[in-house]
């Protein structure tokens, strides 16, 4: 899972298959980071899910800190960004990302991804609300079918009433309302910062977050296996570093209605990954649900380009 960004920057010089490699670095490399949590964080990992996501955090802060000082880019923060950065950070990072990693110690990467996939369908909700503004049938209708396909995701995990399992799937369903809280609170309330900056920010909120979060619970001392490790390095290059990049250049190439197409894409990569590499199971639910949950977001997203054609029109 990643933070959202500033709308599109034209780049008329950039060639277009630039772009499309950057916007398929994120479909790809974010799709996998449910497989690599889920390497990293099973039992028998040695990896405790709330260590695992601080650790990682403090690793990539500290380079995109670096870089930031290298290419001369001011670390200066306000008042307000302090506290829309430690806000939003929690909410993205230990609500979100770590109830997904949490989650996925029992849940399969594909089903954990399909669950989070619902996030653009509570952004929606939660805009509404505080709008108060009443929902288009469009987008009433993709809310229901998302839901509908959850259910359908979830079903045969409470027909066979798997008390550990159920914990997961509570975890994975409150998962993506946090990380929509968050990108509300960080799209209402933007910051004058650089994106390398403000993502170091957030992570090192993030960071503390899941830090005292372990300490709360009682974790462990972190013992990870070789491929945990792996999995762990993986997630702060290519999760925290490439693909972030690869998404701000993505969004100053090509039309933003394009590039936030990745949320929907995501969990059929890490369906896909999940079945090729570890052999998690793909049944007539699992297909079922899927359908219906990129159904549901592919709705919410057409019901918001139609509103900001409409904003577009009227201005």
């Amino acid at each position: 899972m990643a933070s959202t960004a500033p709308r599109s920057i034209a780049a008329p010089n950039s060639p277009l298959w630039v772009g499309l490699f950057h916007l398929f670095v994120v479909y790809i490399v974010w799709g996998s980071t449910y497989l690599a949590i889920r390497v990293g964080v099973r039992e028998g990992s040695g990896f405790p899910p709330f260590s695992m996501g601080g650790s990682r955090l403090l690793a990539a802060t500290a380079i995109l800190f670096l870089v930031a000082v290298i290419t001369r880019q001011s670390l200066k923060i306000s008042p307000k960004g302090l506290w829309v950065h430690a806000l939003s950070g929690f909410f993205l990072w230990v609500g979100g990302n770590g109830l997904v990693m949490w989650g996925e110690q029992r849940a399969d990467s594909g089903y954990a991804a399909l669950l989070v996939a619902s996030v653009p369908l509570w952004v929606a909700i939660i805009e509404g609300i505080l709008d108060r503004k009443i929902p288009s049938k469009l987008l009433i209708g993709s809310l229901l079918m998302g839901f509908l396909g959850i259910g359908v995701l979830s079903f045969p995990t409470f027909r066979t009433g798997g008390e550990a399992n159920l914990h997961s799937i509570f975890a994975l369903l409150l998962a993506p309302l946090f990380w929509g809280i968050g990108m509300v609170v960080q799209r209402r309330n933007p910051v004058a910062l650089s994106p390398i900056v403000s993502s170091g920010y957030q992570q090192l909120f993030g960071a503390i977050g899941f830090i005292l979060a372990a300490l709360l619970l009682g974790e462990p001392w972190p013992n990870p296996t070789p491929k945990a490790w792996w999995a762990w390095g993986y997630l702060v290059v290519f999760g925290s570093l490439f693909a972030f990049t690869s998404f701000i250049m993505a969004l100053k190439m090509l039309p933003t209605s394009l590039v936030v197409t990745y949320a929907y894409v995501n969990p059929v990569v890490a369906v896909f990954l999940g079945w090729l590499i570890l052999h998690e199971p793909l049944n007539v639910w699992t297909l079922a649900g899927t359908v219906l949950v990129l159904v549901g977001v592919a709705g919410t997203f057409k019901h918001q380009s139609q509103e900001n054609k409409k904003h577009a029109t009227q201005e």
